[in-house]
Parts: structure tokens; sequence; C-alpha cells
């Protein structure tokens, strides 16, 4: 991930309204929202931009020499390693179409120290407060330097059971934890590698206990892998690597050489790092058969082509063989040759952080948004957690343009899930067990919505289409006033429901819109939202859904 920015992120307009929240007491009205900017590109179609892409950087002939002297072969299976191949077999999974809700973790190593985010490692050897910090709390680096957060990283409270209760509370469809982050330590039982949670630390499968707890409660499971970025994550400062050098400690100890990735980067060294990379992945495809396999920035560089199309023919050969319907899920454009994430191939594009870099506007077929629940992706003492009526806004809004909102916790190194996340995830799993007819297995309508802007008074709405009905989902209180609906002037509505309740709602429509009398008093069903069902309309069928690209363009 990117790593985790001290200032408020950045959102949709409307977002502004509920955002404010997080500072406010319950009975308090937020400020009007600044203006919403002009929206060039509504798809966020864009390739692979320079910024924290850590990936190796080196030649195609290096990588392909690794590909050609990879020691595991491909299964049998209908996909070989080319984009053509991929192209004529690979079906996005009608359960991710649907799910429209799923839960990621960002836990490992770097919340022992809990300190500035997820990228702990990184700062540690290349910036100065961060390492002062660290050796006033831990010692020098000499003695004391990442790897020795291992033993500390015990997750000694971690009950699989209850942390798979709490996601299925949540109205979640699928959860992917990260098996390894940019640090190199895997949390599986690995016979891959010696720098895993079942030998050191915990001395647990963390993973695999996931996986067995989170399937038993009907959820799909997956998971991510940020790994190829570790053989360049860390860049020691010139005085680090010097002192550390001396005293072959840390960084240059050669007991620790294949964890750190720093004192050989020559490409003898990659290419041994490259088929431990896929090894790793390999393994999790066998050991826990993901039915999402997620990957970060790294694998974004066309150099890297020949490696992921190799793990992807292996990844779907297995599953033809499972009869399994998985997808692997990428960021920009890893999986588009072309360069433009509206071409993937075999691989469902994901867009980090809503409102930063996700769709503005609806953008047909199939995509998610990852987006962190607090202040840094992995946990920080102190964190910063969006309040419930920000995270379902964020939910509502991304559902409306047509996408699937993936939402990041940070669990504790003890294996705890803050009390503030979870009140968040049973508060938004209590919304969803009401009104989730609205967001399961919807698309767009012909608009995502309105409302929201600076001296808009009208509260924000947004659209989502499922079978013969259209929903309207009020963002915000519950008002005192008729609400209208203006993008419903001209369409024939025949009946207006509030979800879960007995009884039709009276209506008018006029030029301005269709206006909704609402009960004086709000159901308990709408807190922070609430739905509409409409009838009578001519609606659009659910597209058929193949590739997950846009299908308009």
């Amino acid at each position: 991930m990117r790593p985790s920015r001290p200032s408020a992120p950045v959102l949709p307009s409307f977002l502004f309204v509920l955002s404010t929240l997080l500072s406010l007491p319950s009975h308090a009205q937020p400020n009007p929202p600044p203006p919403a900017p002009p929206s060039p590109n509504p798809w966020a179609i864009g390739g692979n931009d320079a910024g924290y892409d850590m990936a190796p950087e080196t030649t195609p002939a290096v990588i392909n020499a690794a590909v050609a002297s990879l020691p595991l072969k491909l299964p049998p299976g209908p996909v070989t390693p080319t984009w053509d191949s991929l192209r004529a077999h690979y079906q996005v999974p009608a359960w991710f179409v649907g799910a429209k809700f799923g839960l990621m973790l960002h836990w490992g190593l770097y919340a022992v120290p809990a300190r500035h985010n997820e990228w702990y490692e990184k700062h540690l050897y290349g910036n100065a407060g961060i390492r002062a910090w660290h050796i006033d709390k831990f010692g020098p680096l000499e003695k004391f330097g990442y790897k020795d957060f291992i033993p500390l990283f015990r997750a000694e409270k971690f009950d699989p059971v209850a942390w798979a209760t709490l996601f299925a509370a949540s109205g979640a469809r699928y959860v992917i934890p990260s098996a390894q982050h940019h640090d190199n330590f895997a949390l599986w039982d690995s016979a891959v590698t010696p720098f895993n949670a079942q030998r050191l630390g915990p001395q647990r499968d963390l993973i695999g206990e996931l996986a067995k707890a989170i399937r038993a409660r009907g959820l799909k499971f997956g998971v991510s892998n940020h790994g190829i970025e570790n053989f360049t994550f860390i860049n020691p400062s010139p005085d680090v690597a010097a002192a550390l050098k001396a005293a072959r400690a840390d960084l240059y100890d050669p007991a620790w050489a294949a964890f750190y990735n720093v004192a050989d980067r020559s490409d003898a060294a990659l290419t041994r790092f490259l088929h431990d990379w896929f090894a790793r992945n390999v393994e999790l495809i066998e050991k826990y058969r993901p039915d999402l396999l997620w990957f970060d920035n790294g694998i974004d560089l066309r150099t890297l082509d020949p490696l992921k199309l190799h793990l992807a023919a292996y990844y779907y050969n297995r599953a033809a063989a499972w009869k399994q319907a998985v997808s692997i899920s990428t960021k920009k454009a890893a999986f588009a040759p072309s360069g433009l994430n509206d071409r993937q191939i075999g691989s469902i594009v994901d867009f980090e952080k809503v409102g930063a870099r996700s769709p503005s506007g609806i953008r047909p077929g199939v995509w998610q948004v990852d987006d962190a629940i607090g202040s840094t992706w992995g946990y920080t003492d102190g964190m910063r957690i969006s309040s419930t009526a920000t995270i379902l806004a964020r939910l509502i809004d991304t559902v409306s343009k047509n996408g699937t909102y993936l939402l990041n916790l940070s669990p504790k190194a003890d294996g705890t899930i803050p009390d503030e996340q979870q009140t968040v995830l049973r508060d938004l799993g209590a919304w969803l067990r009401l009104n989730g007819e609205a967001i399961y297995d919807t698309h767009a309508w012909r608009t995502f919505g309105s409302g929201g802007a600076r001296g808009d008074t009208s509260p924000p709405i947004r659209y989502t289409v499922r079978g013969d009905h259209l929903y309207a989902i009020v963002l915000g209180p519950w008002p005192t006033t008729p609400v209208t609906l203006a993008a419903l002037a001209t369409e024939k509505i025949t009946r207006v429901e509030l979800l879960r309740s007995p009884a039709p709602l009276a209506f008018t429509q006029s030029a301005i819109g269709l206006t909704v009398t609402l009960p004086a008093t709000a159901p308990a069903a709408h807190a922070h939202a609430y739905v509409f069902r409409l009838s009578g309309l001519t609606l659009p069928p659910a597209p058929t859904v193949t590739d997950g690209n846009p299908t308009s363009r």
C-alpha cells in the first residue's frame, strides 16, 4: 500500500458532509462541504504512474531468464502464459460481481512498533527521525533492527473464529488478509521461506487459521501479497549502511540476507528473489486455494509481464481443476498490456482510496476500491478511525458507481482488532442487514446520484438498481420536510416504499422531481442513510460481465 498521510483523506464532495461527523457530537450538524471539483476522468482511466512502484528495476533479459529457469512447472490446463490465452479463458467470478463489500487486513510485524505507518521498516533505515525514536525505544540498529520485531509479534490474543464472526457480522462477502507485506515476513506455514509465522513469532499458521474460520462463516477468502516490492524496499542512508556493514549486523548479517535483500542486489540475487516470490505464491495457491489473489503496486511494471503471466496461468489452471471461480486483482495497468486500466486481461482492477484515485462517476464493468478504516493502513498508536457514517457513505458511493468497496482493517500485534474498528463493522452490518437489498447484487443506474456540493441544501442521494426496482439511498439525518429526488422528474413511478416499512409512502411528481413525504420519526433501520424502493420504472437489465472491463468504451 501507499503510505498513509496524516492529513484527512480526499473525498467526493458529498462525503465531506459525513466525514465531518468524525469530530462532531452526534447531535451536531456538519458545516457545508466545499464545492466538488470538475471531473475530467469519471472512469479513472490511466496507466502506470511512476510513484510507489517499488518493483525490482531490471531488464527484460533478466526477467525472461528468471522465468525460463523457474523450478516450478505450470500445471496442465487451458491457460498458457500469454495475454491472448488469458483473455480467452478468463471470466470474472459471479460471486464477486454481486458481493459489493469486502474486507482487507494489514497485519504484520509493523504493528509491533505501531509507529508512523506500515512502512516502518523502510523509514527506519532511511529516515533519521524515525530511527532516533527507534533507538531511544529499542536500542541501536546493530543490536535491534527490524528483524528483531519478529519474536515480539506474538499474536497471543488472536482468535480466528472471533475475527470471522465479526467479519460476517459486518456484512462483508469476502475477506483478504495480507499474507505478506513489503517486509518479506510470511504469515503462513511456509516450506519456501524460513521467515514465517509458523516457525517464528506467533508460531502459528495465521493465514491457514483465518482461511478455515472465514470460510466456515460462508465468506469467500483471498490473500494479498505485497512481497515483490521487498527487493528494493529498504534503501539505507549512507551512514546506516556503513555502520551495519562494519559490524556485519542486521541488514548485512549473512543469516538475514534473504530476509532484507539489501546486501546483494545482483542479477543472480534478483533471480533467486523472483523464484522465491513465485514459489511463495504457488504455495499460497496450493495450501489455501484463495478465491482472490490481490497484488499491490509493485507488479505494475511491464518488465514483469512474463512472470505475472506464468503465475496467472498457474493459478487459473489450478482453479479450473478445482472447479473454483477465482480472480487476480491488481492496481492500475498491471494486467493491461495496452497500458490503460480499462483494458484489463485476467484481473479485476483495484483503485486505492475512495475519492483520491477511484472513479468519480459510473464506471461500467467490474472494479473495486480499497480504502482504509483509519489514518494508516497498518495499526499505529493513536491512529484516527473514520466514523460509521463516513465509511457507509464511501460504501454507498462506490456501489452507486458500479464498484465494490474493500475496507481495510488494522489489527494490533497481539491479534486483537481495536474496539473502535469493531464498532464501525458492527454498525455497517446492522445497516446492511436491513438495507442490503439496495447494495448486494445491484448495478448502476443512468446516474449515480446528486447532492452534497456547497450551497446545495438537498441531501446527498445515490442510486442503485436490482431487478425491477430502483433504490434511492439518501445519506444524512432523517429529514423534517419532504424529500425531492430531482433525477425522477420524468420517470414513471407507481410505488415508493421505505425499506423495512410496511406501507407505501405518499409522493408527487412535478418538473422539480419526485417529492416523497416521510414519517415524522425515523425507523431504526435507517440510521446514517435511508433507502427508498421505487417501482414502475423501465430499468436496464443487469449487464453481462465477462472480462470486467467497461462495456461502452
